[in-house]
């Protein structure tokens, strides 16, 4: 089939290059014509693991094109693929639906023959009525059909994702828009993957429902955190405890700062703000949003408590700065929050991300920068984690002891045991769990 894919960000590239690894003709569109002309030469804008081979690959064979044009691709395209930011709308928190809307409106007078115009992008409830109104507006003689088809995309894992999905989800009550749904996922029905199809309120409630679970689930194993540090308790062997259980699952049950990136943040707080529009206020997911913005700012005044309740003059070395590994995202990273509270406070930071710096240079001021783990570990009074990147995973512990006069390790990934690094002279601490001391 066809596709035309309107937004070359994180989700319409990812889902685009996936499309075309399927065997579909791909052509993705974006007004940023530099952004279009470093795809064409390979240059892949984000981070993600393994999609340069992807779209490099697909280029090469002719299956996925990149262009600035959308005139001469939306009329030759089955499927229309709105995959725009939708951010938090500044001043309220609603999703900004500004790029969808003017998106549709771009569209409606270019489709030619039956088309399926999807929305990939996370919208709230209700906005597939609106883009089928524009377009029908502007187009009154289109033959289309408007579906809902939201990603589920992990950042740093999203071509896993994408190709082997735990489910799929379509909205639209057309059967004529359903065929040309199935046949898009055709691939994956081979690995007998599950297809929800309903109506698009549903589908599109679906998304921010999904998001909000997992969100509260990460909420909730940080209060329990909070009860282990007050009691003795062991959070890991809390969560492990509870997500044996079949009506909990094992997910999204690691304590730590927060949540953060493209996602959980702003889509909690659409979903707060949609539900007190159509008068059915939601208590849980609105505590959601305050308990995550108030722990991350906890999260560096728990550093200073493990400093004795002072850091200023101490020198702190910050291994990870994105919200999470494998992705160079910032977005509403806990560190955002944490490393500026933490020089208001008086302290030096010097950090290192395998990905994230260069973003995080234009968000977090007066940071000096270092080219590795022990480059910043060097001459530091405390070592703070705050991403769980794997090459911080084995650090050699002789190595950061002869480096670091300092012996305080703060851990908020809990990607070390308490003992084993007490065991190297430190004092440790981390989340939901004793102190270590050495």
């Amino acid at each position: 089939m066809r596709v035309a894919m309107i937004g070359t960000g994180y989700v319409g590239l990812v889902s685009g290059a996936c499309f075309s690894d399927f065997g579909h003709e791909v052509t993705c569109v974006d007004k940023d014509a530099s952004k279009i002309e470093a795809l064409e030469r390979g240059e892949i804008p984000i981070y993600e693991p393994g999609l340069d081979v992807l779209v490099n690959g697909n280029m090469q064979v002719g299956r996925l094109t990149f262009t600035t044009d959308l005139a001469n691709t939306v009329p030759e395209a089955d499927a229309v693929f709105i995959a725009v930011g939708t951010p938090s709308r500044r001043g309220d928190g609603h999703a900004d639906l500004s790029y969808v809307y003017a998106a549709a409106r771009e569209i409606a007078p270019l489709l030619t023959g039956y088309t399926v115009v999807v929305t990939k992008s996370t919208v709230p409830v209700g906005t597939g009525d609106e883009v089928e109104r524009i377009i029908r507006e502007v187009a009154p003689d289109a033959d289309f059909d408007v579906a809902s088809n939201p990603e589920f995309l992990r950042e740093g894992s999203a071509i896993e994702d994408f190709k082997r999905p735990d489910r799929v989800v379509v909205g639209t009550d057309a059967e004529r828009a359903q065929d040309v749904m199935r046949e898009l996922y055709r691939p994956l029905f081979l690995r007998e993957t599950p297809m929800v199809i309903t109506n698009r309120q549903t589908s599109e409630l679906i998304k921010y429902a999904g998001n909000a679970f997992l969100a509260t689930k990460i909420s909730f194993i940080n209060e329990m955190a909070d009860i282990c540090e007050k009691t003795g308790a062991n959070v890991i062997d809390v969560a492990k405890g509870i997500g044996l259980d079949g009506r909990i699952g094992k997910l999204f049950l690691h304590a730590g700062p927060g949540y953060g990136g493209s996602c959980f943040p702003k889509d909690t707080l659409a979903l707060v703000k949609t539900a007190e529009d159509v008068g059915a206020p939601t208590g849980i997911v609105s505590a959601v949003v305050e308990a995550n913005a108030s722990r991350k700012k906890r999260m560096a005044h728990k550093v200073i408590e493990a400093a004795g309740g002072d850091v200023s003059g101490k020198k702190i070395a910050v291994l990870g700065v994105t919200f999470k590994p494998n992705t160079d995202d910032m977005r509403d990273s806990p560190s955002l929050d944490i490393i500026p509270l933490l020089k208001e406070s008086g302290a030096s930071i010097r950090a290192f991300d395998p990905a994230g710096m260069d973003e995080a240079k234009d968000l977090i001021d007066g940071v000096d920068w270092a080219d590795n783990a022990y480059d910043a570990i060097n001459g530091a009074d405390i070592l703070l984690i705050l991403t769980e990147w794997n090459e911080f995973r084995a650090l050699q512990w002789d190595k950061v002891a002869k480096a670091m006069p300092g012996r305080l390790v703060v851990d908020l990934r809990n990607i070390y045991t308490p003992h084993e690094v007490a065991r190297q002279g430190f004092t440790y601490h981390s989340i939901g769990r004793a102190p270590a001391i050495a």
